[in-house]
């Protein structure tokens, strides 16, 4: 089954691979209780399984060992394993704890193998375009290792160069992820967390990781977005040497917000670096869609006279108006302490799916309550609603889960720079400028004129549409599919009783031709010839068993 549903001829390698990881740190319990045991069984895997255990993996819990079968396994899973750390509404609060732990760094790989890549990258000579080359990574990932460099014209620059070969691997990882998706979805093992939309997700993520110059987009574009606020920095891309396996963009010399000497020794004010990084991380959630993903430590620098950079943007999210709106309506009930709009969002995300309207409404009144009643602590909030959509057993939408845990990080950030600092104070006046902006008249007038010419479109297709439904009523060729569910086992209780009844009819009919000429043959008991004691014995019986079937249905 595994050949033909799992593993293209081209990805066989790597599936061997990926099960002989798996294996090697004993994660095929995880997928046993998903009920997918028999990927483990599979002749493909066979010889895989035979794997001795990884010794660093015994006594380790399974979400340990999964984080650890992950980070060995690379870049796609890694990532995969990041977009499971931001679901609380879907994982248990220990496997998001673990996941929240996996990294990116390995071994670094001799310059010599990846200088070739450059200078194809570069189209020329490495010295033609650097001054200095420092051949020293600073950072080494799974995905790419990071150089210290200097251009002709004296400019610092850091060189992100991706890893040679790994497009082809990552690109079979998301082939046999895909197909596994779709195992798991047409078995129903767990429909609750969506995994085809989960894989969607992870391959639109990979798809921007692996072309830096996505990566220099939506630099740029937070760059332009940040041009009248001289107190944020943002790297400058230079698009002349960058493409999609190499990233050449300025060196922003900053500390670290955990480097408390470093922060002395500066003079800087805590204080107004946090509220300055705060405000910056909610523009460009509340006000221009497209914010910083991954706003840890490494990538947040504190500059001279207090200014606040963003680098590495690798990773982003994105925010449509809709999603926006909703957000919004979170944020409002978090500030306000009141539920309206929640339960509308719940159902809302729900999809197709059965929605629990009494459940979500418990759910609810229970975020609210518990927000309202402690210290507000928009963190603890964001992972109290992550917690309510679990109990609702609705699954967020991937771009909000991702902003969720952005929150949470670059809260956890702020707050080392200030122990004392709290976002809501902050975001509080932010999302009311935001509603007022929302729902201002001239927003209200555009989306009106816009519903205008929306309903318009529709009474122009009305007439055709009527005339349609009319010629195929006269002909006959009106058709409507209508699905019930459970009809087949409908169907088939039925074929089962109408089987019943008809043999019980001719049997009936079979008895009473018979019956008479019977008493009339064989040996008496009581009077009564033996074919009339059986008859009495099978009536008794009969009725037993219809008393008990009725009772057994009630």
């Amino acid at each position: 089954m595994l050949d033909m549903t799992l593993a293209a001829i081209r990805d066989r390698e790597r599936l061997r691979q990926i099960i002989s990881v798996l294996a090697r740190f004993g994660v095929q319990d995880v997928f046993m209780r998903l009920g997918l045991g028999d990927l483990f069984n599979d002749k493909t895997s066979h010889s895989s399984t035979n794997t001795p255990p990884d010794t660093a993996a015994e006594g380790q819990s399974a979400p340990q060992r999964m984080r650890m079968a992950i980070e060995a396994l690379g870049p796609t899973f890694i990532k995969l394993g990041q977009i499971l750390a931001t679901r609380g509404d879907l994982l248990p609060t220990e496997w998001i704890e673990e996941f929240e732990r996996l990294h990116s760094r390995v071994a670094s790989m001799p310059w010599s193998d990846m200088r070739e890549q450059v200078v194809a990258d570069l189209a020329g000579p490495i010295e033609d375009v650097f001054a200095s080359f420092d051949t020293e990574p600073l950072a080494s990932a799974s995905m790419a290792q990071v150089y210290r460099a200097r251009l002709h014209g004296g400019q610092d620059v850091v060189v992100k160069v991706q890893r040679p070969g790994l497009r082809r691997t990552v690109e079979a990882d998301l082939r046999l992820l895909a197909q596994l998706a779709n195992i798991v979805e047409e078995r129903k093992l767990a429909p609750y967390y969506k995994p085809r939309d989960i894989v969607r997700h992870l391959t639109l993520a990979m798809q921007d990781e692996l072309d830096f110059r996505r990566e220099a987009q939506s630099c740029e574009q937070v760059a332009r977005n940040f041009e009248q606020h001289p107190e944020i920095e943002i790297p400058y891309i230079y698009s002349a040497w960058s493409s999609e396996r190499l990233l050449v963009q300025s060196y922003v010399d900053g500390i670290a917000p955990t480097d408390d000497s470093g922060l002395r020794a500066q003079g800087l004010d805590r204080s107004l670096l946090a509220e300055r990084g705060a405000r910056a991380f909610l523009k460009m959630v509340l006000h221009d869609g497209l914010f910083h993903a991954d706003p840890h430590p490494g990538n947040l620098i504190v500059l001279a006279e207090n200014r606040v950079g963003f680098i590495d943007f690798g990773m982003v999210g994105r925010l449509s108006d809709l999603r926006r709106d909703q957000l919004l309506v979170l944020f409002r009930s978090i500030v306000s302490g009141r539920p309206d709009g929640l339960i509308n969002l719940l159902m809302d995300w729900s999809g197709p799916t059965d929605f629990n309207w009494l459940r979500a409404e418990q759910a609810v009144q229970e975020f609210v309550t518990r927000t309202a009643s402690a210290p507000l602590s928009l963190k603890q909030a964001l992972n109290d609603f992550m917690e309510m959509a679990k109990q609702s057993r609705v699954a967020v939408p991937p771009d909000l889960a991702l902003l969720v845990k952005a929150f949470a990080t670059a809260d956890g950030v702020l707050q080392r720079l200030d122990p004392q600092f709290n976002i809501v104070q902050i975001a509080g006046p932010m999302v009311k400028r935001a509603l007022l902006r929302r729902y201002s008249p001239r927003t209200i007038r555009r989306e009106a004129l816009a519903a205008l010419v929306d309903v318009q479109t529709a009474a122009l297709d009305l007439p055709q549409l009527l005339r349609l439904v009319m010629l195929r009523l006269k002909h006959g060729h009106f058709m409507a599919n209508i699905k019930i569910a459970n009809l087949d086992r409908l169907g088939t209780s039925l074929e089962r009783a109408a089987t019943r009844l008809a043999i019980a009819i001719v049997t009936a009919a079979v008895l009473l031709a018979l019956g008479p000429v019977l008493l009339q043959y064989g040996p008496r008991w009581m009077g009564m010839p033996a074919f009339a004691w059986l008859g009495l014995l099978a009536a008794v019986a009969g009725l037993i068993t219809l008393f008990w079937t009725f009772r057994r249905r009630r």
